[in-house]
C-alpha cells in the first residue's frame, strides 16, 4: 500500500537562503532541488497553482488580494475555495475514496477537502476579539483547543506579535490530524519565518535564528511522518529579497487626478465609484485596475515615469506571464530589485484613514507589512522604510525548491510540475485499484 503524504509548504524559504543556511549540511535525509516559482511570488497564488497545477490566468488567484468587480472594491484574504475556478489535483483522488487535509491554506474553506482548519476570529462589537479557528468536521477545531492547551495564538500569526509560536502550534496540530484524522494527503503551512524576512532582511542574524527553528520545526514533523507512514514532500513559495526602496503609486494617482478621495473628519479614503484608476499593491506586484479603457495609456504613462519600475505588463506581456485574467489588473507593475509596492495614497499620518493604524487586512485595500512594527503612539507603525525584505518578483537567480524523502514522478523543475508530480501519485493510486476509504475523517 502507497504511504500516505504530507506537503508542507515554508513561507518564504527560497533556495539561496536555505543553502547559505544549511552551511553544506543536508535537510536531514531529504534530496533538496531548486525549482522555477510561479509569478507573482505571493501567498495565495502559490497555494492557489500547488492545488490546481495551473497558471493564475486559469485559476484566477492573481494576488492575495484584487479588485471584486461585482463589489467595486478590492478584497484581500477572501478565503472561499469557489475563488479558485479550476479544478483541484486531488479531485479525482477523492471521488475514489481518497482523503484530503488543508490546514492553514488559503482559500480553503468549503467542499475543496475532507478536513480543513483555518484562523477565524469573531471580532466582538464593543472591541476585542474571541481567538477561534473553523474546521470540518467541526470537532476538530474543539479537541485542537483542548489537546494543544488553548486555541490558535492568532496574534501570533500575523501582526506586531507574529512569532514562532503560531508556526509551533500548527505543527502540534499537524502531528494530532495526522493521528487522528489520517488523511491520504495533508497540505500545511509553516508561516514564521517570513515574518523574520520582512521585518529584517535574509542577511539578518534574527532570520537565520528563525530558520534555525523552522529546522527543527522540519524534523519534528518528519519524526512524526516516519511514524505515522506518511512520506513528506516540502517546498519554499518565494524566496525573501532585501527591501531599500519603498514605491508610492497610489499617490502618484491621486495627484495626477485618477484617484478620487472621499474625506471623512479629515481621513482620506479612496472613492472607488468615482475614481479613474486605482493600485492594488501586494509586495512587488501592483495591479493597476483602469475603470476607463480610454485612459489605460495614460496612466501607463505616468506611472512608468516613477522610479524604480522594472515592467509594467499589458494585454499580450500579461499573457506571456501567466496573469492574463479578468481579475487582474488593466496594467500589473512590477518593482526593480530591492523595490517594493506600499498601498499609501496620503503624505500626512492625519488624513491616514483610521484602519491605518491598526492590523486590519481585510479592510486595507492593499498588503501592508507595516503591521509587522508598532509605531508610537502604540498602533501599528506608518514607517515603510522598516521593512528590509520582499517578494512577488520571479527571478532566475532566485529559484525556489521542493525537498522530498524520494524522488518524485517527472523529476520536477516548476512548481507546476511539482503540482503534476502530487496528482500523479494520487492518481497512481487511484489506478493500483487500491482501496482508499480506511479510516473516515468525521
Amino acid at each position: 500500500m502507497e504511504q500516505k503524504i504530507l506537503l508542507l509548504q515554508i513561507a518564504g524559504l527560497g533556495y539561496n537562503f536555505l543553502r547559505n543556511n544549511l552551511n553544506g549540511q543536508k535537510l536531514y535525509d531529504l534530496d533538496v532541488k531548486p525549482m522555477q516559482g510561479v509569478f507573482p511570488g505571493l501567498t495565495c497564488v502559490v497555494q492557489a497553482t500547488m492545488r490546481t497545477a495551473s497558471l493564475p490566468a486559469q485559476h484566477g488567484i492573481v494576488g492575495n488580494g484584487f479588485f471584486f468587480k461585482d463589489q467595486w472594491k478590492p478584497l484581500f484574504w477572501e478565503q472561499s475555495v469557489r475563488l479558485i475556478q479550476r479544478p483541484l489535483i486531488w479531485e479525482n483522488f477523492r471521488s475514489h475514496g481518497g482523503r484530503v487535509a488543508q490546514m492553514f491554506i488559503q482559500q480553503s474553506l468549503g467542499p475543496g477537502s475532507d478536513v480543513f482548519l483555518s484562523p477565524a476570529p469573531i471580532h466582538k462589537h464593543r472591541g476585542g476579539i474571541i481567538m477561534n479557528c473553523i474546521s470540518e468536521p467541526s470537532h476538530i477545531s474543539v479537541r485542537l483547543e483542548k489537546e494543544l492547551n488553548g486555541t490558535f495564538p492568532l496574534h501570533h500569526y500575523w501582526g506586531p506579535f507574529a512569532s514562532r509560536r503560531s508556526s509551533r502550534w500548527i505543527v502540534k496540530a499537524i502531528m494530532n490530524v495526522m493521528g487522528n484524522e489520517r488523511p491520504d494527503l495533508l497540505y500545511a503551512y509553516l508561516p514564521h519565518l517570513d515574518y523574520a524576512l520582512q521585518r529584517y532582511g535574509p542577511d539578518s542574524t534574527v532570520s537565520k535564528k528563525a530558520f534555525i527553528e523552522v529546522y527543527s520545526l522540519i524534523g519534528e514533523l518528519l519524526r512524526a511522518a516516519q511514524k505515522g507512514k506518511y512520506r513528506v514532500i516540502l517546498f519554499g513559495d518565494y524566496p525573501v529579497t532585501p527591501a531599500n526602496t519603498v514605491v508610492f503609486p497610489n499617490i502618484v494617482l491621486k495627484k495626477a487626478g485618477f484617484l478620487k478621495m472621499r474625506s471623512v473628519q479629515g481621513m482620506q479614503y479612496p472613492d472607488f465609484y468615482t475614481s479613474a484608476a486605482f493600485s492594488v499593491v501586494d509586495h512587488q506586484v501592483a495591479h493597476v485596475y483602469v475603470f476607463h479603457q480610454n485612459l489605460i495609456e495614460e496612466v501607463r504613462s505616468l506611472l512608468g515615469k516613477m522610479p524604480h519600475i522594472d515592467t509594467i505588463l499589458d494585454g499580450a506581456a500579461k499573457a506571456e506571464a501567466g496573469v492574463d485574467h479578468t481579475r487582474s489588473g488593466e496594467l500589473i507593475l512590477v518593482a526593480k530589485r530591492g523595490a517594493w509596492f506600499d498601498y499609501r495614497w496620503w503624505t500626512e499620518v492625519k488624513e491616514a484613514p483610521e484602519y491605518a493604524f491598526h492590523v486590519d487586512i481585510h479592510n486595507k485595500p492593499g498588503y501592508d507589512p507595516c503591521e509587522l512594527f508598532w509605531g508610537w503612539p502604540p498602533f501599528i507603525s506608518q514607517n515603510p522604510s522598516r521593512i528590509k525584505g520582499t517578494h512577488g518578483r520571479v527571478d532566475e537567480n532566485e529559484p525556489i525548491f521542493y525537498a522530498s524523502d524520494r524522488e518524485l514522478p517527472g523529476n520536477p523543475d516548476s512548481l507546476m510540475d511539482l503540482s503534476l508530480s502530487i496528482k500523479n501519485l494520487l492518481d497512481v493510486r487511484v489506478n493500483s485499484g487500491e482501496k482508499l476509504h480506511s479510516l473516515p475523517c468525521e
